[in-house]
């Protein structure tokens, strides 16, 4: 799962060679540095850990700024570890958006916009009760019945009901790549991926 950090910029649509128009997001794909190689004769395993975005030196503690100096780089916001590399990436080495260059199809994870506390309608599309008839009183949104009673006296775990919205980890597979922009670190792909504008992505491969 070799792969790279970006950020959302937002969607615009591409026409295609035979005239469709083909809805697109924009990510902001690296540059990303190398900040540490982790190896099984250190750390137990093999994996390469990457960092992307600058911030703040003053926002950084000392612990994370000797962990960058080590890599000869500045402060970053996003650090994630992944396994799998083929080439062997040395310490401070950049990866840009070209190392997708030979790919087609990429996975792209993210945290989902939070929605909040929800109730049963938007959360899981239920119906409500039904008609505001035989004098029931503001139960057209309500979840209806949960099935207990003298026995089992309590409310099942895992029952759909209301409750935090949003806000989990979504992973989309299987993205086409429609246009890669080198000098501008861009990737075009197909479709839509979770999260807001400026929240950050994983692509894999």
């Amino acid at each position: 799962m070799p792969g790279l950090i970006g950020k959302k910029i937002g969607m615009t649509s591409v026409f295609s060679a035979e005239g469709k128009n083909i809805p697109c997001t924009v990510l902001e794909v690296g540059p990303c540095i190398v900040t540490q190689i982790k190896t099984e004769e250190t750390d137990g395993y093999n994996a390469v850990q990457i960092a992307y975005d600058d911030k703040k030196e003053k926002r950084t503690t000392k612990a994370e700024l000797g962990h960058f100096k080590k890599a000869k780089t500045t402060a970053k916001r996003k650090v994630i570890e992944l396994k799998g590399f083929v080439k062997d990436w040395k310490l401070g080495d950049v990866i840009t958006v070209d190392y997708f260059n030979d790919d087609t199809w990429l996975d792209v994870s993210g945290i989902s916009k939070g929605k909040g506390f929800q109730g049963v309608v938007k959360r899981y599309n239920f119906k409500g009760v039904g008609d505001a008839t035989h004098g029931q009183h503001n139960r057209l949104r309500a979840p209806g019945s949960l099935g207990a009673s003298s026995y089992p006296s309590r409310v099942f775990k895992g029952m759909r009901m209301a409750g935090r919205m949003g806000g989990n980890k979504v992973k989309v597979l299987n993205l086409k790549i429609v246009k890669i922009i080198a000098e501008n670190n861009l990737l075009l792909l197909k479709g839509s991926i979770p999260g807001p504008k400026g929240s950050y992505i994983i692509i894999e491969k």
